[in-house]
C-alpha cells in the first residue's frame, strides 16, 4: 500500500498513541476529568494499530495520556513493539519510541524498566520552579512535594541511561501569560544547570474547559526575546515535520544543556508539514490536535479478531488520504483579517487529556 500522504501532501510520520485519559494532576491548561473512556484497547489491538501505522509510513511512536505511567502494561507494550524497529536507519520501521510524562510516578526502578523494555526517549513536564508556581500550574496543593518528585524523576531517567546530550531526556513547560510567565527565566536556568533541552510550549486552545483566550498566550517570540536578553541565543531552525524551533545558547555546547526549543502552535503554526496521527486510548483516530469532539474515526471495527487482514491498514490509509486539517493556520488567518473566528466562533475541540496532547 505504501506510505500515506494527505490532501496537502503531508506524509504520515508520527503515531501518538494514548494509553489512558486518566491523570494524577489537574493542570489548568488541560483539566482532565479523571474519567476513562469505555472500551480501552487491548495490548493485541494496540500492536495491530502500531503495525498498520508503521506500514503506512510512521517512523516515530509517542506514548501519551493522560499520564501514561498510570498504565500498568506500558513496559509490556514497549517490549512487544521492538520487532517493528527499522533494520536500516533510513528504511521502513520505527526509529524512535518516546514517552511524555509528568514525571511524578517515575521512580528509579520504573525508569530502568522502561529503558530495559526499549524506550528511546522520555520528555518530562515541569511548569515552574517554586512550590507555589508548581502547585498553581499542576492543580495540586503541595507544590513543593511535586517539584521534588519531578526533579528526582529527571535524575532517575538520567541514571537509567536516558542521555540529555543525545536528546533522550527533555523537559516540557507550558507557559501561560499571567499564570507562570514569571517562571520563564528560572525554568531556563534550571534546564541549563541540569544539562537539559527545555521545550517551551504556548498555551493552546485545546479542549473546552481551560478558559483559553488569546491574551493568555505568551508567544514563542517573546519567550525567546526574554531568555535571549539574559543568555544570548543563536537560531537553529525547525526540523522538517518538527514541532519546535530550536535555539542554541552561545555560552553552552548543545550537548550540555545548550538548547532551548519553543513550540509556537498559536503564534507561528506549523500545520503545513504536520505528520502526526493521534489515537485515543479507546481506539478513536484523530488527524488534528484541534479536532472537534466526535470527529475521529473509530478503529475498533477493524480491530476485532474476525476482521480481515489489511482492513485496518486500509481504513487508516483512507483517513489519512482525506486529511486536510490546518486549524492553527486558519485561526491565525482569521485574526489577520480582523475576525474573531479563531477565538470565539470556532467549533468545540476534543479534550487534550482524551486526545493525548
Amino acid at each position: 500500500m505504501g506510505r500515506a500522504t494527505d490532501q496537502l501532501n503531508r506524509p504520515l510520520g508520527v503515531l501518538r498513541l494514548s494509553l489512558t485519559a486518566r491523570c494524577n494532576l489537574a493542570c489548568p491548561y488541560c483539566l482532565p476529568d479523571g474519567v476513562e473512556p469505555p472500551g480501552l484497547l487491548t495490548l493485541a489491538q494496540r500492536l495491530q494499530l502500531i503495525e498498520a501505522a508503521v506500514a503506512l509510513g510512521a517512523r516515530s511512536l509517542r506514548l501519551t495520556g493522560g499520564e501514561p505511567l498510570l498504565h500498568s502494561g506500558l513496559e509490556e507494550l514497549i517490549a512487544a513493539v521492538q520487532p517493528l524497529r527499522a533494520i536500516h536507519p533510513e528504511g521502513p520501521g520505527l526509529r524512535e519510541i518516546a514517552l511524555t510524562s509528568n514525571g511524578t510516578l517515575l521512580s528509579a526502578e520504573r525508569a530502568r524498566s522502561l529503558r530495559g523494555a526499549g524506550l528511546d526517549r522520555i520528555t518530562l513536564s515541569l511548569d515552574g520552579t517554586t512550590g507555589a508556581s508548581v502547585a498553581r500550574m499542576a492543580g495540586v496543593s503541595d507544590g513543593e512535594a511535586l517539584l521534588a518528585k519531578v526533579l528526582a524523576a529527571i535524575e532517575h531517567a538520567r541514571a537509567a541511561g536516558f542521555d540529555p546530550g543525545r536528546g533522550e531526556l527533555k523537559l516540557n513547560a507550558v507557559i501561560q501569560r499571567g499564570a507562570n510567565d514569571d517562571q520563564l527565566l528560572p525554568l531556563a536556568e534550571l534546564a541549563r544547570e541540569r544539562g537539559l533541552e527545555l521545550r517551551l510550549i504556548e498555551f493552546m486552545d485545546v479542549g473546552n474547559r481551560n478558559g483559553w483566550r488569546p491574551e493568555a498566550v505568551l508567544s514563542a517570540a517573546e519567550m525567546v526575546e526574554r531568555i535571549g536578553a539574559r543568555w544570548p541565543l543563536e537560531p537553529q531552525g525547525r526540523a522538517g515535520h518538527g514541532t519546535a524551533s530550536r535555539w542554541r545558547y552561545r555560552d553552552r555546547e548543545p550537548e550540555g544543556g545548550g538548547i532551548l526549543a519553543v513550540v509556537a502552535s498559536v503564534s507561528a503554526p506549523f500545520c503545513g508539514d504536520c505528520n502526526r496521527l493521534r489515537v485515543t486510548a479507546d481506539g478513536i483516530a484523530y488527524t488534528c490536535l484541534f479536532a472537534a469532539p466526535g470527529s475521529g474515526l473509530d478503529l475498533r471495527p477493524w480491530l476485532q479478531p474476525d476482521s480481515a487482514a489489511g482492513k485496518l491498514q486500509g481504513a487508516l490509509a483512507e483517513l489519512w488520504r482525506e486529511r486536510r486539517n490546518r486549524w492553527s493556520e486558519e485561526r491565525q488567518e482569521a485574526w489577520q483579517i480582523g475576525t474573531a473566528a479563531g477565538a470565539t466562533t470556532a467549533p468545540p475541540h476534543a479534550e487534550m487529556a482524551y486526545l493525548g496532547g
